[in-house]
């Protein structure tokens, strides 16, 4: 029998690589979004999630087996935050609530569990690393925290069992995304050949020196349908990375060849990319209309304020996958890989010359 999926968040990174993975696996995938994008094997639903009552409707007939919750919405500060995104994840719940039909529910959220909101990110006394699971929240008020309460809440009024996933920065592609380090640093180097710039890592020195992993959206993609599918995964939360450790100051070359563009040596100063990129809006939009580059407005493809966040952190970040492991979960994927794959897609769909 053939089960049926709902992806919400169809449009973004995570939300596009697990509606595809669904796909390969034989599942019927329902794709929502507010404004759905195509996608083979996909049948989009539109629905704004801060509308309730348009959630219920958008969902009336969907019986989903499964859903798995990869949307977020910026706000400009913590409290709004968790008032958004909390009330987003109850309206989905709520709307598919009355088919019954839900056996589990995956929440993709990150380590922002474990480093903190924003407002606070990297601050203050944190966890030491590796992260592992069973390291409490932080005494701090963080809308992940409140999206998995909306998750635990419905779960144990509804029945179904859930899973929590914490993927370290993902990559992927998805225009419009908030949150796309690959893109960005995509955008940024092509700047860097096109304007003789040098390409200069904009973080800090633990970052460039010290290890750090990452998630690729495909390995993140399959990990939330092995949960979804494997007895023994119901109702735990899970850190997700590729399973490769490296340093910044080696793949910040790797990164730099494949562009062909030279990597600047670093001298221990963060160089912002908010700052190093500020000006190169319309840079971009010639370099796009010349090159015929399908998407001229550089804000879609580059999101600097979070690559800053990521690559500026004070300590290095590394993620164990133990948990995983002895549950079964072998998948396995060399982040530099991951990264020229993306560059390849945005290469070849005409996002980058």
């Amino acid at each position: 029998m053939t089960r049926t999926a709902l992806v919400v968040g169809s449009s973004g990174i995570a939300g596009s690589a697990v509606a595809a993975e669904l796909v390969d696996q034989g599942w019927r995938v329902l794709g929502l979004a507010r404004n759905p994008v195509a996608q083979t094997g996909v049948t989009p639903v539109a629905a704004d999630l801060q509308d309730p009552a348009a959630t219920a409707a958008a969902l009336k007939d969907a019986r989903p087996d499964a859903v798995f919750l990869t949307t977020w919405s910026r706000q400009a500060t913590e409290a709004d935050n968790i008032r958004v995104n909390a009330a987003m994840v109850r309206s989905v719940l709520e709307g598919v609530k009355p088919a019954g039909s839900v056996t589990h529910v995956a929440l993709v959220t990150g380590l922002k569990h474990y480093l903190g909101p924003f407002e606070a990110y990297g601050k203050g006394v944190l966890p030491q690393t590796p992260f592992r699971e069973e390291q409490g929240r932080l005494d701090i008020e963080n809308f992940y925290y409140a999206q998995e309460d909306e998750v635990f809440a419905a779960a144990a009024r509804d029945g179904f069992s859930w899973s929590v996933h914490r993927p370290h920065t993902i990559i992927g592609k998805a225009v419009g995304n908030a949150m796309n380090m690959g893109s960005t640093l995509a955008a940024y180097a092509t700047l860097c050949r096109e304007t003789g710039r040098p390409f200069r890592f904009p973080g800090s020195e633990a970052q460039w020196n010290g290890l750090t992993d990452m998630t690729s959206a495909s390995q993140l993609a399959r990990h939330l349908v092995w949960a979804a599918t494997t007895p023994a995964a119901a109702n735990e939360a899970f850190n997700v990375v590729n399973g490769d450790v490296f340093r910044w100051k080696w793949m910040w070359g790797r990164i730099a060849d494949w562009f062909g563009v030279e990597s600047a040596d670093f001298d221990g100063t963060v160089r912002p990319l908010e700052v190093q990129m500020a000006d190169d809006g319309p840079v971009w939009r010639a370099l796009a209309e010349r090159e015929r580059v399908a998407e001229p407005d550089l804000a879609r493809l580059a999101s600097p304020w979070h690559t800053d966040a990521d690559l500026g952190r004070p300590i290095e970040v590394m993620t164990d996958m133990g948990k995983s492991r002895r549950l079964g979960f072998t998948a396995y994927q060399p982040t530099d890989d991951a990264f020229f794959a993306l560059f390849e897609q945005l290469r070849a769909e005409r996002l980058i010359p």
